[in-house]
Order: structure tokens, then sequence, then C-alpha cells
């Protein structure tokens, strides 16, 4: 059996200085292997399909704006890539600008869509008038700063460190308390062994029939599996044509988990896996009921094979 060797090559979405880099630090030592920027999700992911990097950490869903669409959508397409891990990093924001600048002087200011959306409220009270432009992160808008093409960024403040910038004003966001959920995506191999606190993540393309919806939730209900997150993506094939993207509490080596993933792929017209991997939100798997665990399965198909043996 070929040795399977750990990824010493580590695409995240940059540049630096992005919340990005800030989780895959936390998460990958350094002498594990090295970074490197990517541009945007989708060439962090070219990235791992080219073999040019080993895996990506890329921003998958906010607690405050919700899901990232580019993740979504580029795990949803081209050649597969597993989940082999998930990292939660708590975010907040500075308005930075180069030295000298004084908040008067701001005429212009960028940032991530979602830094912008979670900054609206202060930045109109800042800066009353100024309409924020979008940049591919934060750390993009800070450098787009520090070379002269704007005024001011929403940022980390290791962006602003990074790029020699000055706080203007810390504490920047709307809400306080504020976390990205990102996820280690790799080639298909060996998934991570059931620890017994795990999620599994899938889309799924429903038939356009009446109760598509309902009979995929069902499957999971009725094997006692909570989901930890249902979104719909448009499909882009026609218009009313829909995906869903989901996470789940388990394993797929658990008995459950796989059963309700065959059913899937029985009544579906596609199921892509994303994989299993260890739960990190701090949060523990909902206990599983007797008539779910894997002896009650294991026990359910002796008892089928005796019965189709002809010895009930």
């Amino acid at each position: 059996m070929p040795v399977t060797r750990p990824p010493t090559r580590f695409a995240y979405l940059g540049p630096e200085g992005t919340f990005a880099e800030s989780a895959l630090v936390s998460a990958v030592a350094a002498e594990e292997g090295t970074r490197q920027p990517a541009p945007s999700v989708a060439a962090a992911l070219a990235a791992v399909r080219a073999g040019d990097a080993d895996a990506a950490l890329v921003p998958m869903e906010n607690s405050v704006e919700g899901s990232v669409p580019a993740t979504m959508d580029g795990l949803a397409d081209g050649d597969p890539l597993l989940i082999t891990r998930e990292v939660f990093m708590p975010v907040g924001f500075v308005l930075a600008a180069r030295p000298g600048t004084q908040l008067a002087d701001v005429r212009s200011v960028a940032s991530h869509p979602h830094a912008l959306a979670q900054t609206a409220r202060r930045l109109t009270e800042l800066l009353p008038g100024i309409v924020p432009l979008p940049a591919t992160s934060t750390a993009e808008a800070a450098r787009q700063v520090a070379a002269g093409e704007l005024d001011a960024a929403v940022c980390a403040p290791i962006a602003a460190r990074r790029y020699r910038l000055d706080v203007l004003v810390d504490e920047v966001a709307d809400r306080s308390g504020a976390v990205t959920r990102f996820v280690l995506v790799a080639p298909p191999g060996p998934l991570p062994e059931p620890t017994g606190n795990d999620k599994t993540s899938l889309v799924a393309v429903v038939g356009d029939r009446t109760g598509a919806l309902l009979e995929l939730l069902g499957e999971f209900g009725v094997r006692g599996i909570s989901l930890t997150r249902i979104e719909s993506r448009p499909t882009r094939e026609r218009l009313g044509a829909y995906s869903f993207s989901l996470d789940c509490e388990g394993h797929v080596g658990d008995a459950r988990v796989g059963e309700a993933l065959a059913a899937l792929h029985r009544v579906c017209d596609d199921v892509r896996f994303l994989g299993s991997y260890p739960r990190a939100d701090g949060r523990e798997n909902k206990p599983v009921t007797d008539v779910s665990t894997d002896a009650a399965f294991a026990e359910a198909s002796t008892w089928l094979a005796r019965v189709r043996a002809g010895r009930p």
C-alpha cells in the first residue's frame, strides 16, 4: 500500500496579511510546510487541482454574512476536492491608511465585500458620502492603499502591520465577535479517521419534482442525523434549478451517515461528497440514539440476511 504523505505546500486566499493567512498560521506550523498566497479563492483551488499546491485554505462561511459563494461554487464544480479539516478564526477590522493620513483626508476606501458588509454602518458614520469599493480580499485593499491606489482600507490588523499602514480607527465592525470558518481542501485520498465528533459535507442536486427537498431531508431525519448547515445554490444550468450544499453531523464511516449518502445517491440527480473531518467549532455532536448506532445498523443487516436466506 502506498504511503500517503502529509501536505507540505499550502495555498491560501492572499495576498499576505489576510485572515486566511492568519487561519493557516494557526492551523499549520511553519515547519510543516510552505505557504503561498493566491489572488482569489478560485486560484487557490486551481493550484491544488493543478498540483502546484498540496492543499488550500479558503473561507467557507462567516457568522455575520453567511457563506462565501466563490468557495461553495468552487468545490461544487471542477475536479473533486475533499475538505480535510476546518478552522475557525475570530475576525476584527481596522480602518487603515498610509502614515500621515487623517480621517478627513480619506476620499476612497475598499475591502472584501464581506468585510464591507460587516462594517457598513460604522463606515457610513466615519466616512459619510463615500461609497466603499470591493476588493478581492482585505489584504489586497491594504496593498492598494500602500501602493497609493486608495486612501484607506478595512482590513485585519495583521494586514495594516504587513503593509506599514497606520490605524485610523480600531474595531470598525458593526457587530463584535464575528467568526469566519475556513476549510482546508486537498485532492481526493484517504479520509481522516472518525473521531466521534465529526462533520460531513456534500452537495446534492435534487430533481425538479414536488417534494424533492423534503425527500432529501428525510434521508437524514429517519437516520437521526442532524444538519449543521444547508444552503441552496443555482446550478447555473437554467433559472429555478438549484443544488443544496450541506453539512451534517457524523463521518461517512458511520453506518447511519454512509447509508444516508447512499440513499441520496439513489434519489438525487447528483451527489458530490466533499469530505468527512473533525468538528472544530467547540461543539459536541448530538448523542446518537440507540436505533442509530453502528451496532443497531449491523444487527439490522444481520437480521435481513437471515430473512433473505429463509431463516427469519
